[in-house]
């Protein structure tokens, strides 16, 4: 089945505020690419909807969507509202769509369970807030549209899926939403030690979901030993219906929130090693705080997802979407020339370390049966 790219001009004209590490553009700039290179054929593209509120109240309650939507309004937080739902604090600003934005990744990737119900591969890359928590903000997600999406495909009777998360944070809120569920399995690779400051290789959520915390400068080498010797031999022993990827692009070594030192090349080998795991694929955007390396990173995944050859060199058009970028931290005051001309990082080869070894290996022990086979 042709590949759904569902993405919302709303993330173009939106911004966390100047000084916050979400004030760059990234969906919009990843669409403005494709489109470029000619990669988003004929009905293709869906815009994502907006979630209506009692969608929400799936996973979130009722009185934090209730807060979210007074903070969009009134654009501003009381203090009893940020204290008890930490809108306005934490990293989690109160700015002109901070209930639509959010609401509009949540639209987005339950719109892509609904798709992929009878099979299918679907790219989300406005999705992927996998810190939010039912009734809070957290690390910079107002809701948990991964919750959402996953909760979407369990309640159209599929009952075997695997979360997989390659962001360089844990992805709590994924793990911890269904923390008692056996038809969900998670599983995080992220830096150890890094904020939220959980995943550790024990924490293991009653026994259906795994993590693999990496050391600081974690490379392709390694990602590619933890995809070979941890994530497709899980898959292949749960055989699930669905997978869903939180395909966070702060793992790249130019990333200024982690100190991991991926290239992209090792976030399209996951992706293309997934696409024959499960007959339903959906890839979730996530964290990426570099415009250049998260707009070509997913750019390149939607590539791969449709079987295209990247480019040696980018046609102009496209060159000119990357030109037209700015980025206010250090990076990006003297940009390298391949950050606007290609969308292929060079590789980031080095030694696996054991620590790598001993995570991924840990990674598959006393794994659960998987639930009943369903159609």
């Amino acid at each position: 089945m042709t590949p759904i790219l569902v993405g919302s001009e709303i993330y173009r004209r939106s911004t966390y505020g100047p000084k916050h590490p979400l004030a760059i553009p990234r969906v919009s700039t990843t669409l403005d690419l494709v489109r470029a290179l000619g990669w988003v054929g004929e009905g293709q593209y869906i815009d994502s909807p907006t979630a209506r509120p009692e969608e929400l109240l799936r996973f979130h309650h009722p009185d934090y969507v209730a807060a979210l939507q007074r903070a969009e309004a009134a654009q501003a937080v009381s203090p009893e509202d940020r204290a008890r739902f930490r809108i306005g604090a934490d990293g989690n600003p109160v700015y002109r769509e901070v209930f639509r934005r959010p609401a509009t990744g949540a639209g987005g990737t339950m719109l892509a369970a609904r798709l992929t119900v009878g099979g299918g591969v679907v790219h989300v890359p406005g999705g992927g807030t996998h810190h939010g928590r039912p009734d809070r903000a957290s690390g910079f997600c107002y809701l948990n549209d991964a919750v959402l999406g996953l909760m979407a495909w369990l309640d159209q009777g599929l009952a075997n899926l695997l979360y997989v998360d390659i962001d360089a944070h844990h992805g709590d809120g994924v793990q911890d939403a269904f923390h008692d569920d056996p038809r969900v399995f998670t599983l995080s690779v992220h830096e150890d030690g890094r904020w939220p400051f959980t995943g550790g290789v024990e924490d293991r959520a009653g026994g259906h979901a795994r993590n693999i915390p990496v050391p600081a400068g974690f490379n392709d080498s390694e990602m590619l030993w933890v995809l070979h010797e941890a994530i497709l031999p899980l898959a292949r022993r749960l055989r699930p219906q669905a997978i869903m990827l939180q395909c966070g692009a702060d793992a790249i070594e130019e990333d200024p929130l982690s100190r991991l030192a991926l290239s992209n090349n090792a976030h399209r080998a996951v992706v293309s090693a997934l696409m024959g795991a499960a007959p339903r694929l959906i890839v979730l955007g996530g964290g990426g705080y570099n415009p250049w390396s998260v707009a070509r990173c997913w750019a390149g995944v939607w590539g791969v997802l449709n079987g295209h050859a990247l480019p040696d060199r980018l046609p102009p058009a496209a060159e000119a979407v990357l030109r037209g970028l700015t980025f206010h931290r250090a990076a990006g005051r003297n940009p390298p020339e391949h950050w606007f001309t290609t969308l292929v990082d060079p590789p980031r080869p080095g030694v696996v370390r054991a620590v790598v070894r001993r995570a991924a290996a840990a990674a598959l022990a006393d794994l659960p049966a998987p639930p009943a086979a369903v159609a």
